[in-house]
């Protein structure tokens, strides 16, 4: 027993002193970016190559307008390049989850696409579309279409089929089984899928910018490294940070709500 007092107050003493992980995550990107403006001022890296962060915000803040209309530019692809991709994507991906016949021919040749490099495609979609915003778009938006197909289609096959058998004898229809049971139960699948494509899309239209564009932030990083604006350059990198930083906490927040319906939906049958 004495042992056990004594050792409460070390315990106890040990979890007050014990990081959350948002804490722990927050003093490991403040200790890269110290890391990243030191190194290049003390003379460890040339800042040709790396330029500190806070030479990298004073030139970009001088250049704002250029970086504003550029990043404008650029959210307005993402944003019909997600349109796309989650639009025809999730309704791919329900249609082939609700086919036997759709998931054993389909899903093993959207599984084979996604593991291929499809960077290699994009000179065909500046041949067909151009350089403008048209070969980006639909480059971008194939490139996050397949994580969407395949999560949305896993979500449809783990549907608890209690809950299917259940509406069917309560007489429901096409739709009502589609609105009230099947998407319902694989929203929290169908959201990491979301999750997933968002990124790839953001990076899909950065890359293609940065191959061959007149607009848009991917542009604007490229035209800097020719002239080598090192500064220009990371202030158009920490902008798509941003940019992807901000779509992937959307995102989280609508999968941390998503994921409540599946306990609601089980409880159901209990």
């Amino acid at each position: 027993m004495s042992n056990a007092t004594a050792a409460a107050p070390a315990r106890a003493s040990a979890e007050r002193w014990r990081l959350s992980p948002v804490t722990l995550r927050w003093l490991c990107l403040a200790a890269l970016v110290a890391v990243w403006e030191v190194a290049p001022r003390a003379g460890w890296v040339p800042q040709v190559i790396l330029a500190p962060p806070s030479a990298a915000l004073v030139e970009g803040l001088a250049e704002w307008d250029f970086f504003a209309s550029a990043l404008a530019f650029t959210f307005g692809e993402i944003l019909a390049s997600l349109i796309f991709a989650y639009g025809l994507g999730g309704l791919l991906g329900l249609v082939i989850g609700l086919s036997p016949f759709g998931r054993r021919a389909a899903l093993p040749l959207v599984s084979s696409i996604y593991a291929l490099p499809l960077i290699v495609i994009y000179p065909v979609m500046t041949a067909w579309f151009g350089i403008g915003p048209a070969s980006k778009i639909w480059f971008a938006s194939l490139y996050g279409i397949f994580p969407v197909i395949l999560a949305t289609a896993a979500g449809v096959q783990l549907v608890d089929r209690k809950l299917i058998t259940m509406a069917r004898a309560q007489g429901a229809s096409f739709w009502p089984m589609m609105t009230e049971v099947i998407i319902p139960a694989a929203l929290p699948a169908v959201v990491s899928g979301l999750r997933v494509g968002g990124a790839l899309v953001t990076v899909g239209v950065v890359v293609a910018e940065m191959l061959a564009s007149t607009d848009g932030i991917g542009f604007l990083i490229t035209q800097n490294r020719t002239m080598f604006r090192t500064p220009q350059v990371y202030f158009g990198i920490l902008l798509v940070l941003v940019l992807a930083g901000g779509l992937d906490t959307l995102i989280s927040r609508l999968e941390r709500r998503a994921s409540r319906w599946r306990p609601l939906q089980d409880s159901s049958h209990e």
